[in-house]
């Protein structure tokens, strides 16, 4: 259930139904909106819907009653109608810029993440990318650097001004990860891990959530809503690919999120061209599908030496081709009336 209030409303109308809303045993969540304030009212709402909704229309102050019959309230564009910006030091994500953000899957070197970062951000980055723990298909597989890697990481942000997003797999490794990161990543494989999501949520830094490999949109959005319900709402979404049945690339970009998200939701949404592809000559043109149908940004993939990467080599650009997607998207983001 959302509740409206008029433009002008005074405080202690807003504070008689926030506390109404208590009495009845809700959790009310404020979002003050840009012309009037909108209560979100969170609990399980079911026979007494139309009692409640008489009751709060005629409360001072009030301008109307909605209800939401979806499973998420605090990510619903219902509850918050403007669009979300999520700020990250100077960079803004969700409003006119198409932000995007580059760097190589596994930090593996020190010297290896210095000569990418300045790559990316000479090409037009705004955050690096890069990953410490490394959650992978098989055990014997590289697993990432750890404290190691996020050491570099600060070190390639000190190098840059580029902010940095990492992945965190462990909630018992929060605190550590916090002291480097300046975006918190969730990957595909921990988008239903909760008590990780309400950890995040205990926050005051992003969070960029990644959609499971066969997760439905509304099930991404329920994730996002254990992020908000703690109070952080700045969450980031990001269409990754989706498991189908053809094998011709490594999943299946689903442009289709994009536009959906962008309508049911008020959160930004930014797409991952190369693991929704998994080769490299598929990642630019993606990468500009998704700007064209409405993506608030990208993450992308980049290692100086391919070949030799540690992990997901086959879908990393090199530095040069991660500029001319660059140039590509730029051209194709004026065209739908963005900025770079």
């Amino acid at each position: 259930m959302v509740i409206v209030m008029q433009q002008g409303a005074s405080a202690p109308q807003v504070e008689a139904v926030i506390d109404q809303v208590q009495k009845q045993g809700f959790t009310p969540f404020v979002n003050p909106g840009v012309e009037r304030k909108v209560i979100a009212v969170l609990g399980v709402v079911d026979s007494q819907k139309v009692t409640l909704v008489d009751q709060f229309e005629s409360m001072d102050g009030v301008e109307r009653v909605t209800l939401i019959s979806e499973p998420y309230k605090l990510s619903s564009r219902n509850y918050h109608p403007q669009n979300t910006v999520v700020e990250v030091g100077d960079v803004r994500i969700g409003g006119p810029e198409v932000v995007i953000i580059g760097g190589p899957c596994s930090v593996e070197s020190r010297e290896q993440v210095l000569e990418t970062a300045h790559a990316v951000k000479d090409a037009g980055a705004k955050l690096l990318r890069g990953g410490a723990f490394k959650p992978r298909t098989s055990p014997y597989s590289f697993q990432g650097l750890g404290v190691d890697a996020l050491k570099i990481l600060a070190e390639a942000r000190e190098a840059t001004g580029l902010p940095v997003v990492t992945e965190i797999l462990d909630p018992d490794d929060l605190e550590l990860v916090a002291d480097y990161t300046d975006v918190f990543q969730v990957g595909a494989r921990n988008m239903s891990n909760f008590r990780l999501l309400s950890r995040l949520g205990r926050t005051d830094k992003p969070v960029l959530l990644k959609r499971g490999p066969s997760a439905k949109l509304r099930e991404m959005l329920q994730a996002a809503e254990y992020v908000m319900v703690e109070g952080n709402h700045q969450v980031i979404l990001c269409e990754r690919g989706i498991i189908n049945f053809d094998d011709a690339c490594r999943n299946t970009t689903d442009i289709n999120a994009i536009p959906v998200l962008k309508y049911w939701s008020h959160l930004p949404v930014i797409l991952d061209p190369s693991h929704s592809t998994g080769y490299t000559r598929y990642v630019t043109p993606i990468a500009r599908g998704g700007v064209a149908a409405g993506a608030d940004g990208l993450i992308v993939e980049v290692h100086p030496n391919p070949s030799k990467a540690l992990s997901d080599g086959s879908q990393a650009l090199k530095p040069e081709q991660f500029r001319q997607l660059v140039q590509e998207v730029s051209r194709v983001a004026h065209a739908v009336g963005r900025q770079m």
